[in-house]
């Protein structure tokens, strides 16, 4: 078993925010070895994280984030099991970055269980139609289907996107990761997304018509 140093256990608290103890013993767990230090710790999130997930949010925060000087506008709210919670600046900066994230990657849903089953079900008719325009054998279609059907969720539902500051997780481990590290249960309940002239068709004025509105000056 290496020795595990102080700088060992400061240099893993500070890229994954967690306490002393539970990097200590997550060094420790792991034979010292940084990577799957941090792989131990997100496991432990997500144990936490369901321990957890039966608690009222009742509290929390709405934010708003105007982005492209003011062209996309996030209004989201994020909810916690505390008024004191949902005060603290790691909080408010979580929920920013959920705000963040709406904007710059347009989800539709929070979660897959938000999705119209009418709307899954015509997503699917549709990729089973494109499998067969590109000849794909019958036998494999289905399988094809769920896997795309898969993808469309992760573009198009939130939790499942990757996380614009660090792609190598879900926005729902980022969840759970937070969880772990208040102590609280966390939930995203809902978000609007406005971007300007979006639903309106651009004023496209014909060639001709300016050229005659020149001429005729």
């Amino acid at each position: 078993m290496p020795e595990i140093t102080a700088s060992m256990v400061k240099e893993l608290r500070e890229s994954t925010g967690c306490g002393m103890m539970d990097c200590k013993k997550a060094l420790q767990e792991t034979a010292g070895d940084m990577e799957k230090a941090k792989d131990f710790l997100r496991e432990k999130g997500l144990a936490q994280a369901a321990k957890k997930a039966g608690r009222v949010t009742a509290e929390g925060l709405v934010d708003s984030y105007i982005h492209g000087n003011g062209r996309i506008g996030v209004l989201v709210e994020v909810n916690c099991e505390t008024d004191f919670v949902g005060k603290t600046d790691e909080f408010k900066q979580f929920v920013r970055d959920v705000a963040m994230q709406v904007a710059a990657a347009n989800p539709q849903y929070v979660s897959r269980n938000e999705v119209p089953q009418e709307m899954v079900e015509k997503e699917k008719k549709i990729l089973r139609v494109q499998a067969q325009n590109e000849g794909k054998p019958e036998k494999i279609i289905d399988k094809m289907v769920e896997g795309r059907i898969d993808k469309y969720f992760k573009e198009t539902c939130l939790l499942e996107q990757p996380f614009i500051k660090d792609t190598d997780m879900t926005v729902e481990q980022l969840v759970n990761e937070k969880i772990a590290k208040i102590g609280e249960n966390i939930s995203i309940r809902r978000f609007t997304r406005y971007e300007l002239g979006e639903g309106k068709e651009k004023k496209k004025d014909d060639f001709a018509d300016e050229v005659m509105a020149a001429v005729n000056k």
